[in-house]
């Protein structure tokens, strides 16, 4: 096997609690966006843009997120609004993907989202193969109008994913993953059966 087939079978998420600086350089960081973009895109529309959070606009939306969770919960104690307020700072460097459809003749909206999906999971491995840990994220907030007017998320486009990434204090071990017998089938003259050995 090669390096790419060994990484795709052993990636693992990250937990946030694990990542810690150093982040990617701003060079490591063009290089994963530049990666990220080279996904299927029917008809290229680029339905998908990045937006780039560093330890200091992590706090700022933090200061957001805070507040908007103190509005919806007046009975919140500090310490969890201390919590919430330290989300988009849990690892050095935190990268939204902004998933952004529009009408396009030879592209369904579906295949829109999904090329988003795409850019989004295209930035973990690239994340991974450049020897950083990385976790896709989509908390309550990323959902909040409130907090992602503050990013530029137009009302017709959604968070796709927030990539938290940072270096990996330990690699944590496997869990459980679906029996392939469970998810795959083979399709044939025959129509469907179990998927040959």
């Amino acid at each position: 096997m090669n390096s790419t087939i060994d990484l795709l079978l052993t990636r693992r998420s990250v937990p946030l609690r694990l990542l810690a600086a150093p982040a990617p350089t701003r060079a490591e960081i063009r290089t994963l966006l530049t990666i990220a973009s080279r996904v299927p895109d029917h008809g290229r529309v680029v339905p998908w843009r990045f937006v780039v959070i560093g330890p200091a606009g992590g706090a700022r939306l933090g200061d957001l997120i805070a507040n908007a969770f103190r509005t919806d919960h007046p009975d919140a104690t500090p310490e969890l609004l201390e919590i919430e307020r330290g989300l988009l700072v849990r690892a050095p460097l935190v990268i939204a993907v902004i998933s952004s459809t529009r009408e396009h003749p030879k592209a369904p909206e579906w295949e829109q989202i999904l090329s988003a999906g795409a850019a989004t999971m295209s930035l973990v491995i690239a994340a991974n193969a450049m020897g950083y840990g990385a976790n896709w994220h989509t908390e309550w907030y990323a959902y909040d109008r409130r907090i992602i007017h503050e990013l530029g998320v137009r009302d017709d486009e959604r968070i796709a994913g927030f990539v938290h990434i940072g270096t990996a204090t330990e690699r944590p071990g496997d869990r459980p993953r679906p029996l392939l017998d469970d998810v795959a089938v083979e399709y044939g003259a025959d129509g469907i059966s179990a998927l040959a050995q």
